[in-house]
């Protein structure tokens, strides 16, 4: 169970540039802030992973992603308000280049997470501000269910470690949105948690 005291804590961790390992409604995840260049380093390095590779940035409600990207157009908007929150990864145009360190070589693009909170992890959602985050596992391996299947030198040199017990264990399904606003397109770029099924399902139904 992740109480608001945890929330707290976390969120100083993040504040004062330190790597936290958290439970995601999908997986176990790293997190950062997402504009500090040494944090967003650090959290490459314990994960083995190239630098230049794209990460998402997380928002912890809806509301708090939609008022940090009011440049979003309005079927892109609903289109996040029908998918949103949920276990998606939403792959976004981003005109006013925001979040660089997330986006790596295609600064054009973001990817936004806000996870659906389950009652065991609520205390999450009173985060206030978002976080670069990637799954906490080594790269290339498989994401982790369970804290202790986080590895050991991730658990190590974290700066936090909060234990939401055992998770669904499936990343998220990636959604590429970035041709929603002006051609109606979508596709999807990984299948994860959520099914196409219900993908198209929601999308159809933004006006």
């Amino acid at each position: 169970m992740i109480e608001p005291a945890d929330a707290e804590t976390f969120s100083r961790c993040i504040a004062v540039g330190g790597v936290a390992v958290f439970p995601a409604d999908t997986v176990y995840g790293l997190a950062c802030e997402p504009d500090l260049e040494d944090a967003v380093r650090r959290l490459y390095f314990l994960k083995h992973r190239r630098p230049d590779h794209p990460a998402a940035v997380m928002f912890f409600s809806l509301d708090l992603a939609l008022a940090a990207l009011p440049e979003l157009g309005p079927r892109t908007t609903a289109a996040l308000q029908a998918l949103l929150p949920g276990a998606v990864t939403l792959l976004l145009p981003n005109p006013r280049r925001r979040y660089p360190l997330a986006c790596g070589p295609d600064p054009a693009t973001l990817g936004l997470r806000v996870p659906a909170w389950p009652e065991a992890l609520a205390g999450l959602g009173g985060v206030r501000w978002p976080v670069l985050q990637s799954s906490a596992n080594l790269s290339g391996e498989t994401e982790a269910r369970t804290l202790n299947a986080v590895p050991e030198s991730i658990r190590k040199a974290a700066d936090l470690v909060l234990d939401g017990g055992e998770l669904p264990g499936t990343p998220s399904t990636v959604v590429d949105l970035r041709a929603f606003e002006d051609r109606d397109s979508w596709s999807i770029a990984r299948q994860g948690a959520v099914p196409a099924a219900a993908i198209e399902l929601a999308l159809s139904r933004v006006g």
